[in-house]
């Protein structure tokens, strides 16, 4: 049953941030929505962007964003950066209020990862 959890979540995500059965629309201006025109970010109750910056870490170490009080990670994603970075990982934690992300490089110890975690109220 979890994996059916964390499927729709990823699920929803998805239509956020590529706007999929969303009536929304992209705009530069600063006027409020008119009816018909809902933001991404107004669709999902609480919706925030948490992120964890870039930083070195030894091969295959977990680095963990999480989301404020209150909120769940609905969705996340994580970066893998250097010479030959590959991100190996990129998960929500077990109790879904985060996001994890790990990675390795071939030719060193190290590897710079960066994590993200799409946050809602549950």
């Amino acid at each position: 049953m979890r994996g059916l959890k964390v499927l729709g979540a990823g699920a929803l995500a998805v239509a956020l941030v590529s706007g999929v059965g969303w009536a929304a629309q992209a705009s530069d201006s600063q006027t409020a929505p008119t009816r018909g025109h809902v933001s991404r970010a107004a669709a999902v109750d609480g919706y925030q962007v948490v992120k964890l910056p870039n930083a070195n870490v030894p091969n295959f170490q977990r680095r963990t964003v999480y989301c404020p009080a209150g909120k769940v990670a609905v969705g996340g994603g994580a970066e893998a950066q250097g010479n030959d970075a590959i991100l190996v990982g990129s998960f929500p934690t077990d109790d879904g209020r985060g996001w994890i992300g790990l990675g390795r490089q071939n030719a060193y110890s190290s590897v710079g990862i960066s994590v993200y975690a799409i946050c809602a109220y549950a």
